[in-house]
């Protein structure tokens, strides 16, 4: 699969480890940045990147990481086609592909423990999205992001 991934400053270590444990699992992985978590990095632009490598199609999926997370989910889901789901742990990793088939993963990388990231990671890479009455709702948010609200 192809990954884009980025990670603001707070994210820099996590996300050198998953894009080696993603490598190592025969993914092909885009980095976006930060490279070096030396200076303080604005994450709305690396969240418009990695989405639109998404969207655009030269990457299967998108990986954001930050501090908590909740700035960059935000962030991603302004952007048209993008399910972003910032997921703390497998249960919620699994509803994000399995319900919601995010296309986008979001991870707090003051929160989460490395081993616990590869777990997440390697679980909505393997969860496939459900369909059915959760493809309704998939077509219901697609319709919301065509127009104002009713």
């Amino acid at each position: 699969m192809r990954i884009a991934i980025a990670a603001d400053h707070n994210g820099v270590a996590l996300k050198s480890r998953l894009t080696a444990w993603l490598t190592a699992h025969g993914h092909t992985v885009d980095d976006r940045g930060d490279h070096s978590g030396a200076q303080v990095v604005d994450y709305p632009p690396l969240c418009v990147d990695v989405c639109g490598q998404v969207i655009e199609g030269p990457a299967d999926r998108g990986i954001v990481l930050g501090g908590s997370g909740l700035g960059e989910t935000i962030a991603c889901n302004k952007i048209r086609g993008v399910r972003a789901g910032l997921c703390h742990d497998l249960w919620s990793t699994r509803i994000s592909r399995g319900n919601n088939d995010s296309n986008v993963l979001v991870l707090a990388a003051k929160v989460l423990a490395p081993e616990t990231a590869d777990e997440i990671v390697a679980a909505w890479l393997e969860t496939p999205f459900k369909g059915g009455v959760h493809q309704r709702r998939i077509d219901q948010i697609a319709a919301l992001e065509q127009g104002p609200r009713a």
